[in-house]
């Protein structure tokens, strides 16, 4: 495993953005696009290339403000982000995708929470806006669309909508835009590399912060992104996460998310220390893990 790096930015922002790219260059320049232009603070972005064929490479060693890191294999993403972690200069680490496009201020509501919490034991989440619903029951997101490709996508009316309609704080804080202090990003080790080359790592992370004893979890209703979805890991080759998940911890993702974080409903607080699961859901998590060790 090779990694090379260009590390030339010397920014000191208030956040580090780690976003890893495989082969996605159009919608890589667009997130960028957006990063430049809509973000209040001078950030730090740090890309992790993986492979970069289709002219990523190229593109990226003439943007002087953005750093990156290189990998002729594709390392997935686990591997990719913890690359990334040596070259960290903010003490807020987000974790993006390269199929998102941050709206305006974003990353200044997300700082506004953080000087409210007086800690750095907390994991936050921007809220995603996306053209489709998925199947996942957990998920949360602002089903608008503004375009599900690059030729659809509507900028000036995401522009226009995005702060619509008005959302309060939701519990629990998965998927990216996410949000940890680099001491607690160091704690927990990172993205673990045995959900290579990605799939339930989002799961995982929280999961780890959870049993780290992190109780502030939380989505930012006023911090919005637009989320093209699936980009990359819709040509991937994808691993068997939600076996590794269910037997790493004992439970399935989804009862960690409706039982334990509870995820979606509305934010009034950290959570408490213990939050034990019921005896059906004990059971059929045991009966799960059973039924998928055979």
């Amino acid at each position: 495993m090779e990694i090379s790096n260009n590390i030339r930015s010397n920014k000191n922002g208030v956040f580090s953005i780690l976003i890893p790219s495989w082969n996605n260059l159009e919608y890589l320049k667009l997130c960028i696009k957006s990063l430049r232009k809509n973000s209040q603070y001078d950030n730090q972005i740090i890309i992790a290339v993986n492979e970069g064929k289709d002219g990523t490479l190229d593109w990226l060693e003439k943007q002087t403000d953005i750093d990156y890191i290189h990998s002729k294999s594709n390392l997935g993403v686990c591997y990719a982000v913890n690359a990334c972690r040596s070259f960290v200069t903010a003490d807020y680490i987000v974790y993006m995708n390269d199929d998102m496009y941050v709206c305006p201020g974003w990353d200044k509501e997300l700082f506004d929470e953080i000087k409210n919490l007086n800690s750095d034991k907390f994991f936050l989440s921007s809220t995603l806006i996306e053209p489709r619903k998925t199947t996942n029951p957990n998920y949360v997101a602002i089903i608008k669309n503004f375009g599900d490709t690059i030729e659809s996508f509507n900028e000036k009316e995401l522009l226009d909508k995005f702060s619509s309609p008005d959302i309060k704080n939701w519990r629990g804080s998965s998927w990216p835009p996410n949000v940890v202090h680099k001491r607690i990003w160091d704690l927990i080790g990172g993205f673990s590399v045995e959900f290579s080359p990605g799939m339930y790592s989002d799961p995982d992370f929280s999961m780890k912060l959870w049993k780290a004893g992190v109780r502030i979890m939380y989505g930012v209703g006023s911090s919005r992104v637009y989320h093209f979805g699936e980009k990359s890991t819709g040509r991937v080759r994808k691993n068997k996460g939600s076996n590794t998940f269910l037997h790493k911890w004992g439970m399935t993702s989804r009862t960690y998310y409706s039982k334990i974080l509870r995820l979606g409903s509305e934010y009034s607080g950290p959570y408490p220390e213990n939050i034990e699961l019921d005896f059906i859901s004990k059971f059929r998590n045991a009966l799960k893990r059973i039924l998928k060790s055979v």
